[in-house]
């Protein structure tokens, strides 16, 4: 007898798969025969069954425990994967955010820090079969391997009379639980603490691609808390634009200022009025007086977009370019369309900070002689209007020099270093134009945008003098208790300075250490004085710490620079990110405010933008 059983029967000889049935079974009815169907040739007398699966699936994949699944206070032993399913592997991207609900109606909210393809079977696919075979067909059997996501759990949601909130991750959810995309406005701005009001800088965006959802607009407003309701307006709490050439940085620091000039935004002040905060803009390139103009490119339809999403716009039209007259410097400008006034710069502000005069070859000994001694005593001589040219003639008296010397005032060495070192300034102070401290009314102006443009001035000497000079004016009247400008001290004002490296860099000279000891004071009281540092620049790392440790909101877009990178201090999953950001890609790192996330920016300027 055959091992094979009723095969041993099997005649390859008899046609089309018929063989020769065993006897015992000659005679036995056909399933006809026995009251069964039959469908043409089938004749197995069994039933089709659907294999439909039943129901429809949810969400993007599973909780796995495989592995463990591990929620823990250190951010090292947590462990959370994700199986993603077939069809939803091709929409899943690392930064993306999701949502696994608890048996309670909670939800953890997460975000994908990384992505793997795992063996399904013990196999080795690194083979010349495998290889062959997979480079002769078109596509790849994603069945054969695990597609597995890890996440970083980002807060808890609940429900609180009947508004969601959010708390740090306290609870591990349960293995096979579906995770899903968040879909939702109010889940995701809960999730990553985005207030919902406030100044508009952006979209949310993941990976460069705005994060939608199923709301109208689909996409994610970011905004900065602006209201005393949940602590200081973060514009008092300073920001620092930084961005290389070409990353757009301009562009979204116009959209960002155009903001703080909202009809409806205004700010409390201590005898109880609101007021509208006023602009002052330091503009190396003579960039920012368009804000003035109306973008041409803004059309009805794109204006009704911003309208929906409460983003002001088109050009502010109290906006003023104060121009500060240095020597033969000629301002021209055909490019905006604000009004021009000229300035200069009295040599009587240099009473009040020696340092304008005191170039950085001064050192503290020669530096102490001119505060202690040649400015008060030139200031007796010739009163508080006189010139520079009078102090220059003043120090160029030998009997003065041989006085303080015989007296042991001041050596004669440090009398002939100070005379040398407070010489070029001769067009800076006492122009042809009217004093910047009889303009001040003028100057700042609530709700008004005032440019200071120096892109006209060709010594770079001149430019620091004249930008340090009212930067330090608008400083002092903001923090004294007894100004001599009530315009100054009673208005919210917002300081912007593009460039702000070359201004507030750390340098070992008596200028330098002044000048950083003044806006680091003015950083650290401007929540109460209600004075906001606006910094733009593409050298972070050149501003002096003092300043940049006051700063709470950093809006970074392209950096190729790694000092750059490094010095802005973002959290490292978003620094890989940047050297690869396109223009208008932005990384937001405001602690006070959300959760660090990715935006992008309006890809038109809300005012005029560029020359023709």
């Amino acid at each position: 007898m055959s091992d094979l059983g009723d095969f041993a029967n099997y005649d390859p000889d008899e046609g089309d798969g018929e063989r020769s049935a065993p006897a015992a079974n000659e005679g036995a009815e056909t399933p006809a025969e026995k009251g069964g169907t039959t469908d043409g040739d089938d004749d197995d007398g069994f039933d089709p069954v659907s294999v439909s699966p039943v129901g429809k699936d949810r969400g993007i994949g599973t909780l796995s425990a495989s592995e463990g699944l591990i929620i823990s206070e250190r951010d090292d032993d947590t462990r959370l994967r994700a199986y993603v399913t077939v069809e939803n592997r091709s929409s899943v991207r690392i930064g993306s955010y999701l949502v696994a609900a608890y048996p309670d109606g909670e939800r953890l909210f997460c975000r994908i820090v990384a992505l793997e393809y795992a063996q399904e079977f013990r196999s080795d696919d690194a083979t010349e079969i495998h290889a062959r075979r997979a480079m002769r067909r078109d596509g790849v059997d994603e069945n054969d391997y695990k597609f597995m996501a890890t996440l970083e759990p980002v807060a808890v949601l609940y429900s609180e009379d009947g508004e969601l909130k959010r708390r740090m991750t306290d609870r591990v959810p349960k293995p096979e639980t579906v995770v899903r995309q968040a879909e939702d406005d109010a889940e995701i701005k809960t999730g990553l603490k985005i207030p919902e009001s406030g100044v508009f800088l952006g979209h949310l965006a993941v990976g460069g691609e705005k994060v939608r959802t199923a709301a109208t607009p689909p996409t994610i407003d970011y905004r900065l808390k602006d209201d005393y309701e949940a602590g200081d307006p973060l514009v008092f709490r300073h920001t620092l634009v930084a961005g290389g050439t070409g990353s757009g940085k301009t562009h979204a620091a116009k959209n960002v200022l155009r903001q703080y000039l909202a009809e409806d935004r205004r700010y409390p002040t201590d005898d109880g009025r609101t007021v509208a905060p006023a602009l002052i803009q330091f503009d190396p390139q003579d960039e920012y007086a368009q804000l003035h103009d109306d973008n041409p490119e803004i059309d009805g339809e794109y204006e009704r977009r911003l309208e929906r999403e409460g983003v002001a716009h088109g050009g502010i039209e109290d906006t003023k370019a104060f121009v500060p007259t240095v020597e033969d410097a000629s301002y021209a400008a055909a490019h905006h369309g604000a009004e021009q006034i000229a300035f200069t710069i009295p040599f009587s502000m240099v009473h009040d900070n020696p340092w304008l005069v005191a170039s950085s070859g001064l050192n503290d000994n020669q530096y102490g002689a001119l505060v202690s001694v040649l400015l008060p005593q030139f200031k007796s001589q010739y009163g508080e209007g006189g010139t520079y040219e009078q102090f220059k003639s003043f120090l160029d008296d030998p009997a003065l020099k041989e006085e303080l010397d015989e007296s042991g005032r001041v050596h004669e060495a440090t009398f002939d270093a100070i005379r040398r070192r407070v010489r070029g300034f001769g067009g800076v102070f006492d122009g042809d134009a009217p004093p910047i401290t009889d303009l001040v009314s003028e100057f700042v102006r609530p709700g008004g945008a005032t440019t200071v443009p120096t892109y006209h001035i060709n010594d770079s000497r001149a430019t620091t003098t004249v930008v340090l000079a009212v930067a330090s004016l608008l400083i002092d009247e903001k923090l004294s208790n007894d100004p001599d400008h009530a315009r100054i001290k009673e208005t919210p004002l917002v300081i912007g300075m593009d460039e702000a490296h070359n201004f507030l860099t750390d340098a070992d000279s008596v200028q330098a250490r002044k000048v950083i000891g003044k806006f680091a004071e003015a950083a650290k009281q401007g929540r109460k004085e209600r004075l906001g540092l606006f910094l733009i620049t593409q050298d972070p790392q050149d501003i002096a710490d003092p300043i940049f440790k006051q700063i709470n909101t950093t809006v970074v877009l392209n950096l190729g620079d790694e000092d750059a990178i490094k010095a802005v201090n973002i959290p490292s999953n978003l620094e890989g990110k940047v050297p690869y950001m396109e223009k208008g890609q932005m990384v937001v790192y405001s602690p006070d405010n959300s959760e660090p996330v990715e935006l992008i920016g309006l890809p038109r300027c809300l005012t005029r933008h560029g020359r023709d």
